[in-house]
C-alpha cells in the first residue's frame, strides 16, 4: 500500500458499498435520524442517495464518518 493511502481507512471501499452496509444495519429511516439528509427520507433508494452524495461533499463526509463509527463498534 502506498504511503498516500495507508492512513485512509476508506481506501478501496466504494461509496455504494458504504451506503449498502449502512442501509442494511440502520435502514433509511434511522439514517435520516442520524444524518439529516432528505434523500434518506423522501423516496429513499440507493441510487438516488448515491447521486446526491457524489455531488454533495459535506453529506458524503457525514456518511463516511457514520460508516467508520459503525465499523469501530
Amino acid at each position: 500500500m502506498s504511503d498516500e493511502h495507508k492512513n485512509n481507512p476508506l481506501h478501496g471501499i466504494k461509496l455504494q458499498q458504504i451506503l449498502k452496509e449502512l442501509v442494511e444495519k440502520y435502514g433509511f429511516k434511522e439514517l435520516y435520524n442520524r444524518i439529516n439528509i432528505r434523500c434518506f427520507y423522501i423516496n429513499p433508494t440507493i441510487n438516488s442517495s448515491l447521486k446526491f452524495l457524489r455531488k454533495t461533499p459535506w453529506a458524503r463526509t457525514k456518511v463516511e464518518e457514520l460508516y467508520l463509527s459503525m465499523k469501530k463498534s
